[in-house]
């Protein structure tokens, strides 16, 4: 395997480093009891779980254009309904529809989707993979770019053995658990057994669930994420949890009974699994009124090293649901809680000492260096306060701000919420990703959303934050593709990967169901103005006939199964780019410790004269989704920069003169550099042999080995 680049129309292997670059072209052509909610709620309260948000007025002047809907891009994806929904559709007969109705309405019973990216069969292009309902497969979409030279793809689930008909799937993670070269697949189910899908290596998954120790507990699981908590070079997972979806009780009348615990399940080797929940310290959580081992509702979990301390921390994203705050007479459990690892995989919840203990539905993660200071923010999406303020009238936010936004981590190791500048109305969100989408330097953010409780329906037309390069992030107008109406698509799974080859990424979307455009979109009322006021609008699925009392009759809508959108980005031509696939070591070399993807891993790029971007290696955050591993950074208008990864147990590596438009395969180069002169001669056989090893393996040609070994010798003198 070899370092590759990625140019328009052309794959080059080049590797780079202080004297000199090396460049052997390759064409490749391509196409382009506790408190409860009164059920005397006005009929704005409808409106609550009904909105959507709107525009700003910055353009980059990227644009995005969606495939999905080309019949000869091979994506065919409906998402069919989850076997609750038979039970709403049952009482939408009814005469009359109310709040105890309400209750027994399931939750998410058109399903919860979730979309993972990854390279299937090593060939070098990103192929997709979206989960399904019951009855209908998911699906595996396989890239055809390098095969054919066309962006195409062939849905291979079935054949491949990944395409689980019998299971209501929602989350989906992706990595390598057996450390063998080819990334596997956990699915997980919506009250029924987990899933996970060993690769085979020839385009073929084996489902060893049953032997792996994955499908012994049922749960409403959500999301899920990989990472090393122990540090032995293995993958171990970390499955969110929610609540019995079939009904409603725990979002409205009990904080607590209700919710499932999420699990740690810790890898040992030979594609088995033990459950080490209980004794790690990941249900210990801080909550300030809550019974001792009580659990939230978990929407979204990443394992990331967010204090960039060597070890992978747990970052998940909990629902205050319709329960009053504490701030407001209630309790809270909505948190965005931090489970600080302390490198054995032992955990502790540290949300409250570091800030991030404001109560919110939140619902997605991402994470980037929004504001250039060498520390991992992060960003999650929430309910969204014009909703809020409709339901319960509320002006004051500072007492609970539903706004999806981020947050800054200070050189105190906590974080400044973006929200002391005031409310920004946004619309609802699940999914979101990192990314810089105009490749000028910056971390941008998307995120995407759509709310469906039954007979309420919220929308979102789709959120790009462009970051003004000092963390402050507004929204760019017009960029996401103008031929799909996502606020016509109740989305939940977003990821984000370079699906065409070209530098730029791209960001797949997938919805649970769709409105079809002769339902309206009827304006929601305007309360506190801001950026995203024009576009508020809420689709009337049910209609008043006594708004005091709550009595609702069904309007007579129905909607089509959930939609696929893959978005191209089109580029910034101006703006320059460089992509990093990290190959961790272990049973590559004998010092190796890092798991084969280097997942854990934190990739900082410094363009040449700019300032350096954050970029950690994930195997699930968003929501219910995977973003592809292989980290694209914008290096603005330089032409080179400087590509320091930091490996799970601390030990940073670092490659000097990456030229833009080059992908490089970064492998671990397991060797502490010192501290003094005396250290560099056992330093540099280190790093000799490692890239020795690497050559004998095939992982590196004689001249990649030789441009890593003179960027150790450099490193060790740049301090």
């Amino acid at each position: 395997m070899e370092a590759t680049s990625l140019g328009d129309g052309q794959r080059s292997s080049r590797v780079v480093g202080p004297d000199h670059d090396l460049e052997t072209p390759v064409t490749l052509s391509r196409s382009a009891s506790s408190p409860t909610l009164s059920p005397s709620l006005p009929l704005l309260v409808l409106a609550l779980f009904l909105l959507s948000v709107p525009s700003l007025a910055t353009s980059s002047g990227v644009v995005f254009e969606d495939i999905a809907g080309d019949p000869d891009s091979g994506l065919s994806y409906h998402r069919v309904e989850s076997p609750s929904e038979s039970l709403f559709d049952i009482i939408k007969q009814q005469e009359f529809y109310t709040f105890d109705d309400l209750l027994v309405t399931p939750l998410k019973g058109r399903g919860a989707p979730g979309v993972a990216l990854f390279d299937l069969e090593n060939d070098g292009d990103v192929d997709i993979y979206v989960s399904n309902g019951p009855g209908a497969a998911n699906s595996l979409f396989v890239n055809q770019l390098v095969e054919s030279g066309d962006l195409t793809f062939i849905d291979q689930a079935v054949p491949a053995g990944v395409g689980a008909v019998d299971q209501d799937s929602t989350g989906v993670c992706a990595g390598d658990i057996d450390n063998d070269g080819d990334t596997d697949l956990v699915v997980l189910g919506n009250l029924e057994p987990n899933r996970l899908f060993e690769n085979q290596g020839n385009g073929t998954f084996l489902d060893i669930t049953a032997p792996s120790g994955l499908g012994v507990d049922v749960s409403s699981s959500t999301s899920c994420s990989l990472g090393d908590v122990d540090g032995d070079g293995l993958l171990d997972l970390f499955v969110g949890n929610g609540l019995d979806m079939r009904e409603q009780f725990g979002i409205f009348v009990e904080a607590f009974a209700f919710n499932q615990p999420n699990q740690l399940l810790v890898n040992q080797g030979g594609n088995t699994f033990v459950d080490e929940t209980a004794g790690s310290g990941v249900l210990d959580l801080d909550f300030p009124s809550a019974p001792p081992g009580a659990a939230s509702i978990t929407w979204a979990v990443a394992m990331v090293d967010i204090d960039l301390d060597g070890d992978v921390d747990i970052l998940q994203a909990d629902d205050q649901a319709a329960f009053p705050t504490a701030a407001q007479g209630g309790l809270d459990r909505g948190y965005l809680h931090w489970l600080r690892n302390d490198g054995t995989g032992n955990f502790t919840d540290v949300t409250r000492s570091v800030g991030l203990d404001k109560a919110g539905a939140w619902m997605g993660l991402s994470f980037g260096d929004l504001d250039h200071d060498g520390r991992l923010d992060l960003f999650a999406t929430n309910f969204g306060n014009r909703g809020l303020a409709v339901m319960t009238g509320e002006t004051d936010f500072s007492l609970r701000n539903f706004d999806s936004r981020w947050f800054l981590q200070t050189q105190t190791d906590s974080f400044a919420d973006s929200a002391a500048a005031g409310p920004l109305f946004t619309p609802f969100g699940w999914g979101t990703s990192a990314l810089d989408y105009d490749n000028d330097g910056h971390t941008d953010i998307v995120y995407h959303g759509g709310l469906d409780v039954g007979p309420f329906l919220a929308t979102n037309p789709g959120v790009l934050f462009h970051n003004d390069g000092a963390g402050g992030l507004s929204r760019d107008v017009g960029p996401l593709a103008p031929s799909t109406d996502h606020t016509r698509r109740v989305v939940h799974g977003v990821a984000t990967g370079d699906l065409d080859g070209d530098g730029d990424t791209d960001i797949v979307s997938v919805s649970n169901h769709d409105t079809p455009p002769p339902a309206p979109l009827v304006p929601a009322p305007s309360l506190g103005g801001g950026e995203f006021a024009a576009d508020a609008v809420f689709v009337p699925s049910f209609i008043s006939a006594d708004p005091e009392d709550f009595i609702f009759t069904w309007s007579g809508l129905e909607f089509p199964d959930g939609s696929l959108s893959v978005e191209l980005n089109s580029g910034h031509g101006h703006h320059r780019w460089v992509q990093v696939e990290t190959l961790g070591t272990i049973g590559l070399t004998g010092a190796g410790q890092a798991n084969r993807d280097g997942v854990g891993a934190v990739v900082r790029v410094r363009p040449r004269r700019g300032p350096a971007t954050l970029h950690p290696v994930l195997a699930g955050s968003s929501y219910a989704s995977t973003d592809s591993k292989v980290v694209s950074a914008g290096l603005g208008h330089a032409k080179r920069a400087t590509v320091d990864v930091m490996w799970p147990g601390g030990v940073v590596n670092r490659l000097y003169n990456v030229r833009k438009g080059t992908r490089v395969l970064f492998p671990e180069i397991p060797c502490e550099r010192g501290d003094h002169i005396s250290e560099l001669a056992e330093y540099l056989q280190c790093v000799h042999v490692s890239l020795h090893e690497l050559g004998n393996a095939g992982i590196l040609t004689q001249h990649e080995r030789a441009r890593f070994f003179f960027s150790a010798f450099a490193f060790f003198f740049d301090r």
